[in-house]
């Protein structure tokens, strides 16, 4: 079976951000039509996706490593399909867009949390309590709350802002880029950015069960 994907540079630059950030987490491929989206869970429980050129391989789970491997080296196959490895929910297809927030201020916002991080971790904390419990912290921390005309105030946390900015998702900061828009689809919250989307699942924790096909989403 081939991968499909044509939009290589896209592709690329999302999963060389994926494996940067943990190198053993697997890639879902859900094609559409001319178009495939690339689906992936970052270390903070937060999924990220983004859409690129090519009709794809159908619904599928790989190593991201292992792709981004293949498409650098200008192959064509698919990797080994890992399908058991994905074991968390999408979000549904029904979305409502509740907010735009200017892309500036998010990346200020994700700057601000960064440089915090970086200050009082290297404040003499010890390691186990004061990186995880500092950073934990500061991924919970409300960064936005946005109030729609119809309907409850919508909070965005940290975790949300620093994936779309990790995964460059906001784009050259020399760049006046798009708005952000705040999402909601059923109980989980995102940022659909620039170039790619981030979502979190609210009040529930993501739900983690060894699976051999993909059920959800």
């Amino acid at each position: 079976m081939e991968h499909g994907l044509t939009g290589i540079g896209d592709a690329g630059a999302f999963l060389a951000r994926v494996v940067r950030l943990d190198r053993a987490a697997p890639v879902r491929l859900r094609s559409a039509g001319a178009r495939t989206a690339l689906w992936a869970r970052l270390p903070w429980e937060v999924l990220v996706t983004r859409e690129v050129d090519g009709p794809g391989p159908g619904d599928v789970t790989v190593a991201a490593a292992d792709l981004l491997s293949i498409l650098s080296d200008k192959e064509t196959a698919l990797p080994a399909p890992r399908d058991a490895d994905w074991r968390w929910p999408l979000p549904p297809a029904a979305v409502k867009v509740v907010e735009t927030v200017a892309t500036a201020e998010l990346s200020r916002l994700a700057s601000a949390a960064a440089g915090t991080l970086r200050e009082v971790t290297g404040g003499g904390l010890g390691r186990a309590v004061g990186q995880r419990v500092v950073r934990d912290a500061l991924l919970d921390h409300v960064a936005l709350v946005v109030t729609p005309a119809d309907g409850p105030p919508v909070e965005v946390p940290q975790r949300l802002v620093q994936a779309i900015s990790r995964m460059g998702f906001l784009g050259p900061a020399d760049v006046d880029s798009p708005e952000t828009r705040v999402c909601v689809a059923g109980r989980w919250v995102g940022l659909s950015a620039p170039y790619g989307v981030a979502w979190l699942q609210r009040v529930n924790k993501l739900t983690v069960m060894p699976i051999s096909t993909h059920p959800n989403g």
